[in-house]
């Protein structure tokens, strides 16, 4: 007689936030014993709700950490070259090892030309191009929030991606190329699928980690997955009834995975987590360079 199928287990993305950011907390008090702080710009430009929320949380998460940080509110009427000045000034800021620019930014200004006006040394969220090359080629740089915060949640639940066939679900310059890049990193064998891809299912059946991002309700559903894979959900969406859901059927796929993350309370809380340890590192880089390491 086998035995009877069991739930996945969740990954708990609140619990492992709090865990690390007890580590971001320690190793700020251990630089502020040395004579500096680490510090955190964050450029909010309009007044999109969301961004606002978004915004308050990374303050507040800087705040609870011990970490500096400056917010800057800009009204929608700002021009992009009076952006790249403030930019400017901040990448020559000493008391600032982050600068984040919330997206998105209105319309006339170029959200590209503002990320690589940000000194890569200070490209906390991952998003220029050179951070973008140094995951590439393997090199120290800035990984982008939300896939490490999901590599995190991987190395928890003690997840050997060696020889491990992974699906990402999702191309975007912001999670699906990077996670790809991060999964290739731990010698993981990468398919990355997309709105091109003729049969999503018979690659998800092959995978043993599935990371779905591209926000859109049950993208993956149950019979998509092997027994036992681990499932991550970036996906942050509303259902027609309004409520919050991930890219997953979290209720189908829950009775097939080994192990998943849920939406809310999964992803979410580890991308500001790892915008602190992004930032905390930087400063650690600085007090380096200052001889007060």
């Amino acid at each position: 007689m086998t035995a009877p199928k069991t739930s996945a287990h969740i990954i708990d993305g609140n619990t492992l936030s709090a865990q690390l950011r007890q580590e971001v907390t320690q190793r700020t008090n251990a630089l502020k014993a040395r004579g500096l702080t680490p510090g955190l710009a964050v450029v909010l430009v309009g007044d999109n709700q969301a961004s606002e929320v978004y915004v308050r949380n990374k303050v507040k998460a800087c705040a609870d950490s011990g970490l500096h940080s400056v917010l800057d509110r800009y009204d929608a009427s700002m021009t992009e070259a009076q952006l790249l000045a403030r930019i400017e000034q901040l990448n020559h800021d000493d008391s600032i090892h982050g600068i984040l620019v919330q997206l998105p930014l209105p319309a006339h200004i170029d959200a590209n030309k503002v990320i690589e006006s940000i000194s890569p040394a200070k490209d906390v969220d991952g998003f220029h191009i050179a951070s973008a090359g140094a995951l590439m080629v393997g090199q120290p740089g800035f990984w982008p929030c939300t896939p490490y915060g999901c590599m995190k949640m991987l190395e928890s639940i003690g997840c050997d991606l060696r020889g491990k066939h992974a699906v990402v679900i999702g191309r975007s310059n912001i999670v699906g190329k990077p996670m790809a890049m991060m999964l290739l990193q731990k010698n993981a064998t990468v398919t990355i699928c997309h709105s091109g891809t003729k049969d999503l299912k018979a690659m998800t059946l092959q995978a043993d980690v599935i990371v779905a991002a591209v926000g859109k309700c049950n993208v993956l559903t149950a019979d998509m997955v092997k027994p036992g894979a681990v499932v991550i959900d970036v996906g942050m969406n509303r259902n027609p009834e309004g409520k919050l859901c991930g890219d997953v059927d979290y209720a189908g796929v829950r009775e097939v995975a080994g192990f998943i993350t849920p939406v809310p309370g999964g992803v979410g809380p580890m991308t500001i987590t790892m915008l602190l340890v992004n930032t905390l590192e930087s400063a650690e880089r600085a007090a380096a360079e200052r001889g007060l390491a």
